[in-house]
């Protein structure tokens, strides 16, 4: 693995070199961004050792700006030569590009000050054997659990870690290193009925953070064995809950819809719903990018521009957009520091998980989709599923191969409760969504 934080200080001095080289061929504003990256992945399968990759890489942009003509250019060749060359190219690609207005840095004030240490970088010197060990412990544990789990997809562990640098001609220069490692395993699982498969996995900065192999491989094994004997249902309309892990995806919806450059571009179902009612009352949708070790945290968006905590949601009206400093001038407003995406994106829980079932009554409960089907044009909604039938509170059996339907605009409007079962895993952590009744398509 490489020495992440003494590569960071140098790399510090590249960009500040490639910005006097900017300078130097006359560009009135420039800026880069310098990735290196070093990894471990080991997968495993029945027992056997599938793949072990090391990874090593690194990456260089640059983008100039003559007024307001705009050139980029990459490489992966960090030499003093290379530098120069790179710098050139963008230069010379600003001389033929059109002028767009709205092109530029973010603006000088909202470059970050004093960027704080979010103690995200936490390298694991993991060997080839051990790494190769936990993967086999953890499918180990799964194939043992139940005689009718019979096969796998197999086992992947991986420990990554890295550095990012961004500076530009306003004198922000800035970087840190981080780590990301994972865990996961996948089964499948036979009976009378026919065969199911599942999964389970773990990300974490640290590694001491990640759940253990054997709770890994006993998820992925319980959540395969639940799904069998899965039935199709009748076409219905009956109310929805969608599991923690897949309602992120309507959260990811949200963001799509409310990100700058959609929006600009008129292609929302949003589109000027700024301070409008979007949620019921109780819904509060918040970013924090300040959570050590999160897994988003960062101290300044791809611009520079100082993150912050914001609500983006309050009381169920929308409080911000999601924008970079291009797409707010397009729209007039000025940068919400998310160039990049949002930070650690989190809403409130209301109900505990069972009070949810028992919420629900009798209805769905989504464990999985299938496909691409949300139009963010116009809200429509489609998308394949799988989960359980549940009968007054209670699992009454594992469904399969049917269709919800509705609008997203109707989905959040219609939005019941919020699980305290939250999935913490990733950037965008929920618990689980009670939503009012669905077009269910069965039988």
């Amino acid at each position: 693995m490489l020495d992440l934080k003494a590569q960071t200080a140098i790399l510090k001095h590249k960009v500040a070199d490639l910005l006097k080289e900017a300078q130097a061929w006359g560009a009135t504003a420039a800026e880069a961004a310098v990735t290196q990256n070093a990894g471990l992945s080991v997968e495993v399968r029945m027992g056997q050792v599938e793949t072990v990759e090391h990874t090593q890489d690194q990456g260089l942009g640059v983008t100039v700006y003559f007024g307001n003509h705009k050139g980029s250019a990459s490489t992966t060749d960090f030499s003093t030569a290379a530098i120069r060359d790179t710098v050139a190219a963008a230069c010379k690609i600003a001389r033929y590009t059109q002028e767009d207005p709205y092109a530029g840095l973010a603006e000088a004030e909202f470059m970050a000050q004093n960027p704080p240490d979010l103690d995200l970088y936490h390298p694991w010197d993991l060997e080839v054997n051990t790494a190769i060990e936990l993967a086999k412990n953890c499918e180990a544990t799964a194939l043992n659990y139940d005689r009718r789990i019979v096969n796998s997809e197999g086992a992947a562990i991986n420990a990554h870690e890295g550095t990012y640098i961004y500076g530009n001609s306003h004198g922000f220069i800035g970087g840190y290193p981080s780590s990301q490692h994972g865990l996961s395993c996948t089964v499948l699982g036979q009976d009378a009925h026919g065969m199911q498969r599942d999964h389970w996995w773990t990300s974490a900065r640290a590694s001491q953070d990640l759940e253990t192999p054997k709770m890994v491989g006993q998820l992925a094994a319980q959540r395969t064995l639940s799904r069998l004997g899965a039935r199709k249902l009748k076409t219905c309309t009956a109310p929805v809950i969608f599991q923690a892990d897949v309602a992120i995806s309507l959260l990811h919806n949200l963001l799509r819809a409310i990100n700058g450059h959609t929006l600009y571009r008129h292609a929302s179902f949003l589109q000027d719903h700024l301070g409008q009612q979007i949620f019921p009352a109780f819904v509060h949708i918040f970013e924090n990018p300040y959570i050590l070790k999160g897994s988003g945290s960062a101290p300044f968006d791809h611009e520079g521009v100082a993150t912050k905590a914001k609500d983006l949601v309050t009381e169920g009206i929308l409080q911000s957009y999601v924008l970079d400093s291009y797409s707010a001038r397009k729209l007039g407003m000025q940068t919400t520091g998310n160039a990049g995406g949002v930070r650690n994106l989190r809403i409130d829980s209301t109900l505990i998980q069972d009070e949810l079932r028992q919420a629900l009554g009798t209805g769905l409960w989504v464990t999985e989709l299938i496909g691409q089907g949300a139009n963010i044009v116009t809200g429509d909604y489609s998308r394949g599923a799988t989960g359980f039938w549940i009968e007054n509170g209670e699992i009454a059996y594992p469904v399969e191969e049917i269709t919800i339907a509705s609008n997203l605009r109707d989905m959040f409007l219609g939005l019941q409760a919020i699980g305290n079962d939250v999935d913490t895993r990733g950037n965008i952590c929920t618990g689980s969504w009670l939503l009012s009744p669905m077009c269910i398509a069965g039988e």
